[in-house]
């Protein structure tokens, strides 16, 4: 569905995106990350035919994007940073717009219109100018103008920036059922979207791919991947963090907190094993009081911290 080789830009000697190279087929949902400045919204308007590369290559469904920008656009919805509305329009007559100036069938259009309103949740507000609008609201005009031509390719820059916790979950779960018949890119600094949404995630840095990796492979890089907190009577904790430092699979032990009765530690495995199951039968074999086990799965922002600052 969408296929990059070697993308590359500049403005004024500065390399913005420096060989970027990824594919998307359908059913995937691309998670595309990076610190502010990194590249993003520059590589997301290439792809969208706003921004010419300075080299590479970019096919979309087979189309080349470069050379025939405007058939490659036609298989595209696209929510741009800030989704840049026509303020004076009302949310209906913006969405019909958008129906015309993709040339849609007139009873084609009015399908759509029902479908992407519904979805997205903007009934209430049709007939309002969109400069009345809050952010949120915006941001769904402005996705649901991007779902209306039933684009093969879904390109969506921050889709759920301004919306409330409720909002964002029925977004969330729109893209989820979208991807099962489309590829899909977000852009997002939300990491729990990641988690929430995504099958795949590509990590730019100073306009490179520094990581290629589904958001499982990405936690599974976390420093607290497999680790166990566990909750122990205060009396107790010196004992149970001897032999935990003196078991083989444990790496190393953590006090993380401490209160009047209770400590909390925490247990690094070697090389990232699974040890809930042996922390579990010590704790039962030594009939310690305990307040709580549980085992990390690790932390995306972690990881993200250590490859973007690293790279």
């Amino acid at each position: 569905m969408l296929y990059v080789n070697g993308l590359r830009k500049s403005f004024g000697g500065l390399q913005v995106v420096d060989g970027v190279s990824f594919d998307l087929v359908k059913g995937q949902v691309l998670g595309f990350l990076g610190p502010n400045g990194a590249g993003k919204t520059t590589t997301m308007r290439m792809l969208t035919g706003f921004l010419t590369p300075d080299a590479g290559v970019i096919h979309i469904c087979d189309t080349d994007a470069v050379k025939n920008p405007t058939l490659a656009q036609s298989y595209i919805g696209y929510l741009p940073e800030g989704a840049p509305l026509y303020g004076d329009m009302t949310a209906l007559e913006y969405l019909n717009f958008m129906g015309e100036i993709r040339k849609m069938d007139k009873s084609v259009l009015r399908n759509a219109l029902d479908y992407v309103i519904c979805e997205t949740m903007l009934d209430d507000i049709l007939s309002r100018p969109l400069d009345t609008l809050s952010k949120g609201y915006k941001r769904r005009v402005g996705l649901a103008g991007a779902l209306l031509c039933d684009p093969e390719v879904l390109i969506l820059d921050e889709p759920t920036d301004g919306l409330d916790p409720n909002q964002k979950h029925h977004i969330r779960k729109l893209i989820r059922k979208l991807a099962q018949n489309k590829a899909i890119i977000i852009s997002t600094h939300i990491l729990e979207e990641v988690d929430a949404i995504c099958t795949d995630t590509v990590i730019i840095n100073h306009g490179k791919v520094i990581s290629y990796a589904t958001p499982k492979e990405l936690v599974a890089q976390s420093q607290i991947h497999n680790a166990v907190s566990v909750i122990i009577e205060t009396a107790s904790a010196p004992d149970a963090a001897a032999l935990f430092k003196s078991h083989r699979l444990i790496e190393s032990v953590k006090l993380s907190g401490k209160m009047p009765k209770w400590t909390k530690m925490i247990l690094y495995p070697h090389k990232k094993q699974y040890i809930l199951g042996e922390v579990s039968a010590i704790l039962h074999e030594k009939s310690w009081r305990v307040a709580g086990v549980q085992s990390e799965q690790g932390r995306l922002e972690e990881v993200f911290r250590r490859l973007t600052l690293n790279g």
